[in-house]
């Protein structure tokens, strides 16, 4: 595996996709592959990210049935992680100190359904490292001042 940055500096070139945008990269037969692929191509950051929960998250849906239109073994979706990391401009960012501050501010806001909470850490976290947030879910707009790219098909 390459590099792990802590990521103590914000950068406005730094992308953190959503679990959703990694499953639509990796099955050329998902709905959303096509517009995925253009975000890699022609909009991504100068430097892409990986956050232990959209780590985990990838290699969890990879492997259940019914995720991807080809399920991955643990094999498979642990070498696919992996061929991610060996990109010159993918890297694993550990959680910066502030991430459990812009947490706890989202998650204690009224209304956010239980179902948000890990948008909200990934929201904390791109908050905590200054990095555009990027998803095919349109639930990322209802965290104020979010650096979110909305993709859509």
């Amino acid at each position: 595996m390459k590099k792990t940055s802590p990521n103590t500096t914000s950068s406005s070139n730094l992308d953190l996709p959503d679990i959703n945008v990694w499953l639509a990269l990796v099955d050329e037969n998902h709905s959303l592959h096509l517009a995925a692929g253009r975000y890699w191509a022609e909009n991504r950051g100068v430097d892409t990210a990986f956050c232990r929960v959209s780590m985990l998250g990838f290699l969890r849906l990879s492997t259940r049935s019914g995720v991807l239109t080809r399920t991955l073994s643990h094999e498979q979706a642990w070498d696919t992680y992996r061929r991610f990391m060996e990109l010159p401009d993918v890297q694993f960012l550990t959680e910066p100190a502030s991430t459990e501050r812009h947490f706890a501010t989202l998650t204690l806001r009224p209304g956010l359904p239980h179902r948000l909470w890990t948008d909200a850490y990934l929201a904390a976290f791109a908050f905590a490292t200054g990095a555009r947030l990027v998803s095919f879910d349109t639930d990322f707009r209802r965290f104020p001042g979010l650096n979110f790219l909305h993709l859509t098909a």
